[in-house]
């Protein structure tokens, strides 16, 4: 729980708007606690018309298919994966268990009364919220769709009648965040629409009193208690996003016409605000940067087919977003792992073996087209074709667009230099995203440096948010990302897990990316002032060079960290280190679902063996032989290598919300002034 201090921190970041709001909020929720809001009455005979066009699901690849059916098979048979815990009593969840410490959260309680941030009382809030964004559903459904099997479609009924008759309308912990609340929305109007045909689905939705109570009950809750101020983020998107989904495919509410034009005006201004000019999110962290992308093309789209205007502000944020992904993806289609990283996503109708970053690129092309500079992209995937079906009917957004691939986004201060199979990420962007940044680590200046797609110098990820802060703050310290640290101290000030009370200001100097030679980019940032510290990276051919320097007062003593990927081995002889991996499969690499056994986003083998002498890591069979680097660091320093250490934590690789894993950290201490490290690439 959070103590007075926290809320103190909490509240001076917020504005007075909010604060006003905030209360506003409060008195709602009091006047809800006494006496439920009352829904009206339901139309006599509703009619379910947001259906997909005919012939749609026999134009899914026969691949894309299989993955489905591979995964919908595995939640017929009751298993699941939820962040790194694997369920076996998924035939018939319990929607409170948190599985991984075997708490239950208080189902009758009042959801404003539910200590979800406490894992003494709930457990994991993320372990029990998951499953209940019902995408699991909509994989089923989808299954349904593709093979008419009614087994598929029953399961998909047995678990809404559970969840709605376990979940009445503001009662327990699925009721506490509006986030839940709007992806939820969104996967029942994709189950709905998958399930047309079966004999059960207006039995089951539109003719169900028990739905329609929720239906209402939802968009009533989104629409009176939206995020804003200091939170209006990913979640005010989802909120958005949700309710105009709803209120399009289930249009059957008097209410129902204000919800779409409220929530579309929302979408849209928000959509902005969370956007860089340059397509980029405004959080800085790569995984919400494609959870608004799918939740912002899921509700434009569901807008377009049920007529409701989209303006054309909504489509060219989503077409900037489409080609900012394009621009800084390496050769095997991931994104960096920038900022904070919970395996969200805005909807699933795929196997969890289909790329996601794939999949969003292929869904752009279809909508926006691809300039000539884009990656190719496989595009087999279950998503594309529906969502391109339901939108076909009118243009897509008309911006400008880049001539050639971007390779400095300089409002987010994300820099990629390439080099053939290189990729390297500088981060000399703003910390975070409002006066929170709450999805924000203290990485400025970090670098992650990949080979062929695999982790080398690696952004370890984020792990957990609740629960167990050592973990929470080390993944999004200073010292766990490829920066330098100085006195001890993160280069941006915590006020609690997803709050930073003073924001390092960092500057991009100079930036040089010419079509042949070397690419340059200097930054500094002042997060250590009166010090301060600056970071130069000059890729040439298969050369990297790191130059860092201190500048001004200050003399502290310092700690330089280099985080390498799990599938990396390291030697360290002094101040030489002899680098070696698996070179990857020739496939691009996947990217689970929310509730996939594989790990989302890594390309990377994993490994878990002690830290043995100097020599730390192990090579896993990769099929295409083995590949190596020498790392020379700077003889200033003294160095040392870290793997799997928990007192305190260093020296760890999180694949995915939830798990973690030993890989090797080199950590070099002393007084730093001039510091040059050179990566040489065999």
């Amino acid at each position: 729980m959070m103590g007075p201090g926290w809320y103190l921190r909490r509240l001076s970041r917020m504005g007075p708007a909010e604060v006003v709001g905030r209360a506003r909020h409060a008195v709602v929720q009091r006047q809800w606690r006494s006496e439920l809001p009352t829904p009206p009455l339901w139309p006599a005979h509703p009619r379910f018309t947001a259906v997909l066009p005919a012939g749609v699901v026999g134009k899914v690849s026969g691949e894309a298919a299989s993955r489905l059916l591979a995964t919908a098979d595995e939640l017929m048979a009751g298993r699941a994966e939820f962040f790194g815990v694997v369920r076996s009593d998924f035939a018939a969840p319990d929607w409170f268990l948190d599985p991984k410490t075997g708490r239950r959260a208080p189902s009758e309680l009042y959801a404003f009364d539910v200590p979800y941030r406490s894992e003494d009382t709930v457990g994991d809030i993320k372990q029990i919220w998951e499953p209940s964004r019902h995408q699991h559903l909509t994989v089923l459904a989808a299954a349904y769709a593709l093979t008419g099997t009614p087994a598929y479609a029953a399961r998909v009924a047995s678990h809404l009648r559970s969840w709605w008759a376990e979940n009445p309308p503001l009662r327990g912990p699925h009721w506490v965040s509006g986030i839940e609340l709007g992806i939820r929305l969104l996967s029942w109007v994709w189950t709905r629409r998958l399930l047309d045909g079966w004999d059960g689905a207006g039995e089951l939705f539109e003719d169900n009193p028990d739905f329609q109570l929720q239906l209402w009950h939802h968009q009533n809750w989104l629409a009176t208690l939206r995020s804003h101020g200091s939170s209006a983020n990913n979640h005010v998107i989802a909120e958005d996003a949700g309710l105009l989904a709803a209120a399009c495919a289930f249009g059957w509410f008097p209410e129902s016409a204000g919800w779409r034009a409220s929530a579309m005006r929302s979408l849209d201004l928000q959509l902005g605000r969370n956007t860089f000019p340059s397509g980029l999110n405004a959080e800085l962290a790569s995984e919400y940067h494609g959870l608004v992308l799918e939740l912002g093309l899921a509700a434009a789209v569901e807008a377009d087919a049920a007529g409701t205007p989209v303006p054309d502000t909504t489509w060219d944020v989503l077409l900037r977003m489409t080609d900012a992904l394009a621009s800084i993806v390496d050769n095997r289609l991931r994104p960096p792992r920038q900022g904070d990283a919970d395996d969200g996503f805005g909807l699933i109708v795929d196997g969890t073996e289909t790329d996601r970053w794939a999949s969003l690129l292929a869904t752009g092309e279809v909508l926006f087209g691809r300039p000539a500079w884009w990656p190719p992209v496989p595009g087999d995937d279950v998503r594309t074709a529906l969502l391109a079906s339901l939108a076909s009917r009118t243009p897509r957004a008309s911006g400008a667009r880049p001539a050639q691939r971007p390779a400095h986004l300089r409002d987010a201060g994300m820099t990629i230099l390439r080099s053939g199979r290189i990729w390297a990420r500088c981060d000399g962007g703003p910390h975070g995203f409002l006066s929170i940044a709450a999805h924000a680590h203290a990485d400025a200046l970090s670098v992650e440096v990949r080979h062929d797609g695999v982790d080398i110098l690696a952004d370890p990820g984020t792990f957990c948010y609740h629960g167990e802060p050592q973990w929470r703050s080390y993944f999004r310290s200073t010292l766990g990302h490829n920066t330098l640290e100085l006195g001890g101290r993160d280069q941006s000030v915590s006020g609690g897990p997803f709050l930073w009370t003073r924001h390092a200001v960092t500057k991009v100097l100079t930036v040089e990316t010419p079509p042949t030679g070397a690419s340059r980019w200097t930054a500094a940032h002042d997060g250590y002032a009166p010090a301060a510290h600056r970071r130069t990276v000059e890729l040439d051919g298969t050369v990297l060079k790191i130059i860092d320097e201190v500048l001004g007062e200050g003399g502290a003593a310092g700690r330089l960290a280099f985080h390498f990927g799990p599938s990396v081995t390291v030697t360290l002889d002094g101040t030489t280190a002899r680098l070696s991996w698996p070179a990857p499969l020739g496939a691009t690499g996947t990217a689970s679902g929310a509730f996939g056994a594989a790990a989302s986003g890594s390309a990377s083998a994993g490994v878990s063996d002690p830290l043995v002498g100097r020599v730390s890591g192990s090579l896993a069979a990769g099929g295409g032989g083995v590949r190596s680097a020498v790392m020379e660091l700077p003889p200033e320093l003294s160095w040392i290598a870290h793997r799997g250490e928990t007192e305190p934590p260093l020296g760890w690789y999180s694949a995915g919300f939830g798990r973690k894993e030993p890989s090797t950290t080199l950590v070099g201490s002393g007084t730093p002034g001039h510091l040059t490290t050179l990566l040489r690439f065999s």
